[in-house]
């Protein structure tokens, strides 16, 4: 009787073999490896498909949502388009140009150039570039700004740098401002102080000079009065010199602390005791120093007697404005135009050079020589009196 045959079941391939995968060694990693490893970056992109595949299923199941999108498709260029088109059409266009800040015989032109430049810009599209440009070829400009005013209206706020002095170079003038820039002699006047060059740079360019920048750093920190009764600019064996118009020398040494200097100046022409002084050095403002010529003392009789200096007035009074104006009123006086034409030293000067070799030394700082009575006396405000030179 023949025997029936054995019905084994089958198992699957993947089932007889679970751990094939694990014992094996990869062909094609050369038995280094347990398998194929997942490429770079697959578990950041498998999630972000994932979530990608996620909304779009909630944005077809909701007709709210597929309708909000369709719209914001179909606004956004239309948004953007417009927006575009309203900033360069006649609705907002520049008509109305009103420029402030211009002085001087390049105003008007000044006015004319923002003005063309203007009206070809609308109050949503303010070009600053474009001003800029306009008025490149003004060497008074040193700043542009502008406020629009919708729809039509534009402002524009011009920032000048004036002349602080007339730059001499032979017949050649021109007029510069305080960081060196040429302003051509467009802007000259009389009543600038002068400065001796080499040469004239041409309109537009800069003063490399150092001594010359120094003279205009100082000359740029002056206040509104004393700017406007400094004859010249030099130097000497005493540094960094000014000139007024009334002869006075006031020694700077140098162009460091420029405001501080102009202040302590002013706090010595503020004294009555230093009246007529033919030089104040100021070179260490906290020491500044009177210088007298001969047979003129600092101080009367009576107040040598005293003690105290004659009218003696606070230094602390020397930073208003009105006294100020006041110390420039007294030394725009009659020698100006003398001291502003001659080539020369003023008269002053040349008197103190007179007292023979020691002149350069006694001008020297004050902080250098030995106190004098003046030094050491207080004045009601606390600060220390300017000290009094003889000759």
């Amino acid at each position: 009787m023949p025997r029936a045959p054995l019905h084994r079941p089958r198992r699957p391939l993947a089932a007889a073999l679970p751990s094939a995968a694990g014992r094996l060694p990869s062909s094609r990693t050369g038995g280094r490896g347990h398998g194929r490893r997942p490429p770079a970056g697959s578990a950041d992109v498998r999630p972000s498909l994932g979530l990608a595949r996620g909304l779009l299923h909630v944005i077809l199941r909701h007709r709210r949502l597929r309708i909000a999108l369709l719209a914001c498709l179909v606004s956004v260029p239309l948004l953007v388009g417009g927006w575009r088109w309203l900033r360069h059409s006649s609705l907002v266009s520049v008509v109305h140009v009103h420029v402030t800040g211009v002085h001087g015989p390049d105003a008007q032109a000044i006015e004319a150039a923002l003005s063309g430049a203007a009206r070809h810009m609308s109050t949503l599209d303010v070009k600053l570039g474009a001003l800029r440009v306009a008025v490149a070829p003004f060497a008074v400009v040193r700043e542009v700004r502008a406020a629009a005013s919708f729809p039509h209206g534009l402002t524009i706020h011009v920032t000048e740098q004036p002349p602080v002095a007339a730059l001499i170079a032979g017949a050649a003038k021109t007029a510069v401002a305080a960081d060196g820039a040429v302003l051509g002699p467009a802007l000259l006047s009389s009543a600038l102080p002068t400065l001796a060059g080499s040469f004239v740079p041409a309109a537009g360019a800069r003063v490399a000079d150092p001594g010359l920048l120094g003279a205009l750093t100082v000359l740029g920190a002056a206040p509104g009065p004393f700017a406007k009764v400094v004859a010249r600019v030099y130097t000497d064996s005493n540094g960094l010199t000014v000139a007024m118009r009334n002869g006075l020398l006031a020694y700077f040494g140098d162009a460091t602390r420029p405001h501080a200097k102009w202040l302590s100046l002013a706090r010595v022409l503020a004294d009555r005791s230093s009246a007529g002084a033919s030089y104040v050095d100021v070179r260490v403002p906290e020491h500044p120093a009177a210088g007298f010529p001969s047979g003129s003392p600092p101080l009367s009789p009576s107040a040598q007697a005293s003690g105290t200096p004659e009218s003696a007035t606070p230094s602390s009074a020397a930073g208003s404005e009105g006294t100020i104006a006041a110390i420039a009123a007294r030394l725009a006086g009659p020698k100006g135009s003398e001291s502003a034409s001659s080539p020369q030293e003023p008269a002053s000067a040349a008197a103190n050079e007179a007292n023979g070799p020691s002149g350069a030394n006694e001008r020297g700082s004050s902080s250098a020589a030995a106190p004098t009575r003046a030094e050491s006396e207080e004045t009601p405000s606390g600060s220390t009196t300017p000290t009094s030179k003889g000759p």
